[in-house]
C-alpha cells in the first residue's frame, strides 16, 4: 500500500520527539510502553490515514530503541531504521540542532525515500539474546586483555615483594573475568544448540576453513540469520572489505580502495580469519602467495582472501551444504 504519511522519531533516553511530514504536526512522548502507544495513536489521528499508510522512521540509538521497535513490530506497523549518517548527509548544510529539528529531518528523509526504504524486520529473540551476550563478552575480553598487559608490564618493572598485593588483586580480577567469559560462551553455545535453524547455519559457516567460532556467531547475528543481506557483496560492503574506485574526470586517478564507513569489528574478525587461512589452508596460502608474486600489495592480497572467505560462507549457506575443499580431490 502506498505511503501517505511519514513520522520521523528522534529518540533519547527519556523522550520521543515526533514529527509528521505531511500533517506538519509535532509532539513529545515518554519513551515508555505507554508513551509509545500514545505516540502511535497521535500519529494515526493527526495524519488521518490508515495504519498501513503510515511509515515510522527512526535512527538506531542502541538500547533506547528496543521498546519502540518491539512495539511497532508486534502491532504490525511499518517502520524503517535509518542510518544517522545517511540522514545527516541527506540534509545538506544545516545550522543549529534540537530534538524537534532532528525529528523533522528524519521525517523529511523518510518522505523523500519512502518508495525505496525497506521495512525493518525484527530479528528473532534468540538472535537478540545472542547479540547482547556477544557484546558483553567482547567488553570483558577487552578488559581482561588490559589487565593482563598491565600486570605483565608491572611484573617486569616493579619489585615482586613490595607489590605482592597489587599483583595478586589483578590476578584475581583476570581469573574472575575468565570465569565470566566462559559462562557467556557456554550460554551462547546453548542458545545456538537449542535452535535447529541457527545450529545448521553455524555448522555451514564453520565448514569454511579459516572461519572460527567467534566470527561464525558474529555472522549469524549481524546478517539476522542470513536474511538481512541478499548477497555476500553487500555484506562485504557493510564490513568495509569491498574495494571501490576513486577517480573523476582526467585529474583524479586515485587507487581503488575500501571505504572507512564500515563495521570495524566485522573487518577485524575477517582479517584474523584471512590471516589464519593463509597459514593453515594450503589452497588459500598458495593463492595468496601467487597474487603477491604477481605484484599485488600484501594488504590487497589479504583483502582478496577476506572476500573469498565471505563468498564461500554465503555460498555454503545458500546451497545448504557444507563447503567442500576441492583442492583435496585434485590429483
Amino acid at each position: 500500500m502506498k505511503t501517505k504519511e511519514v513520522i520521523g522519531i528522534d529518540l533519547s533516553k527519556l523522550t520521543l520527539d515526533c514529527y509528521g511530514h505531511v500533517s506538519q504536526s509535532c509532539c513529545v512522548f515518554d519513551n515508555t510502553v505507554e508513551g509509545i502507544a500514545a505516540m502511535v495513536s497521535w500519529a494515526l489521528k493527526s495524519s488521518k490515514v490508515k495504519k498501513q499508510e503510515v511509515l515510522f522512521v527512526l535512527e538506531h540509538t542502541g538500547l533506547y530503541t528496543h521498546a519502540l521497535m518491539g512495539y511497532l513490530s508486534s502491532e504490525g506497523y511499518v517502520f524503517h531504521v535509518a542510518s544517522g549518517l545517511a540522514v545527516k548527509r541527506s540534509l545538506g548544510l544545516t545550522r543549529g540542532k534540537s530534538d524537534k529539528a532532528d525529528a523533522k529531518a528524519i521525517a523529511l528523509y523518510g518522505y523523500r525515500l519512502r518508495e525505496e526504504l525497506e521495512p525493518y524486520q525484527m530479528p528473532t529473540q534468540t538472535l537478540e539474546a545472542l547479540k547482547r551476550l556477544m557484546s558483553m563478552r567482547r567488553k570483558l575480553v577487552v578488559q581482561r586483555a588490559g589487565h593482563i598487559t598491565t600486570l605483565c608490564e608491572q611484573q617486569r618493572v616493579l619489585d615482586q615483594q613490595s607489590n605482592a598485593l597489587l599483583f595478586e588483586v589483578q590476578r584475581q580480577i583476570i581469573a574472575s573475568l575468565d570465569t565470566q567469559i566462559t559462562a557467556l560462551e557456554d550460554e551462547i553455545e546453548y542458545l545456538i544448540d537449542q535452535d535447529p535453524h541457527l545450529q545448521n547455519l553455524y555448522r555451514l559457516i564453520t565448514s569454511v576453513k579459516g572461519i572460527g567460532a567467534v566470527t561464525a556467531r558474529f555472522l549469524l547475528v549481524y546478517t539476522a540469520g542470513f536474511t538481512r543481506f541478499a548477497t555476500w557483496r553487500k555484506f562485504a560492503c557493510y564490513c568495509g572489505i569491498a574495494p571501490f574506485p576513486y577517480q573523476s574526470g582526467s585529474s583524479i586517478r586515485g587507487r581503488t580502495k575500501v571505504s572507512h564507513l564500515a563495521n570495524k569489528q566485522a573487518k577485524a574478525l575477517l582479517s584474523m580469519c584471512a590471516s589464519s587461512a593463509i597459514q593453515h589452508n594450503p589452497e588459500l596460502k598458495a593463492y595468496y602467495q601467487r597474487r603477491v608474486e604477481e605484484g599485488k600489495n600484501k594488504r590487497s592480497a589479504l583483502n582478496i582472501v577476506r572476500n573469498k572467505l565471505l563468498a564461500r560462507v554465503f555460498a555454503a549457506v545458500q546451497r545448504g551444504t557444507p563447503y567442500v575443499n576441492t583442492m583435496g580431490f585434485a590429483a
